[in-house]
């Protein structure tokens, strides 16, 4: 087991795999705990080099959501952190809940770029997929009225 370590400096953006031991790994993308091989299921299939900051974001939604989502030990909720070079994008309420027990004069932090349900993104994802179904299906039976109709004439 371990952790995901995100950060920037003079170099740009990292992203480090540290494991129970401290051993670091440097790489582009990674997926910890019991459900980071459905993660990684996702991961493996929607990275691309050239991704949008929103693409990202719903890349990561999507397979944090596959972990949680398959794995009974992954809990209920998706959160989505975005850090750039100005820091990163944290959850309002965990901001609120500092400045509260410390005093810390800070401006409130920006809400998190997603912290969604796994029963609300499950009831997204499967809405999108039955349209997929939906659009290859009258396309596959336009194909083959074409096609009928061509050997007809």
């Amino acid at each position: 087991m371990g952790t995901m370590v995100a950060g920037w400096d003079l170099q740009g953006p990292a992203l480090f795999y540290v494991d129970s031991e401290g051993k670091r790994l440097k790489g582009k993308r990674f997926s910890v705990g019991s459900g980071s091989l459905y993660a990684y299921g996702v991961l493996d299939a929607g990275y691309r080099w050239d991704l949008s900051v929103e693409e990202a974001r719903e890349l990561g939604r999507r397979a944090i959501f596959q972990a949680t989502f398959r794995d009974a030990y992954s809990g209920g909720t998706v959160s989505v952190y975005h850090v750039t070079a100005e820091g990163w994008v944290k959850g309002a309420r965990c901001a609120q809940h500092h400045r509260r027990l410390s005093g810390c004069s800070y401006p409130p932090a920006p809400p998190a770029v997603s912290g969604d349900d796994c029963d609300t993104l499950y009831s997204k994802y499967e809405a999108e997929a039955e349209a997929e179904r939906a659009a290859a299906t009258a396309a596959a039976a336009a194909a083959a009225a074409a096609a009928a109709a061509t050997a007809a004439a």
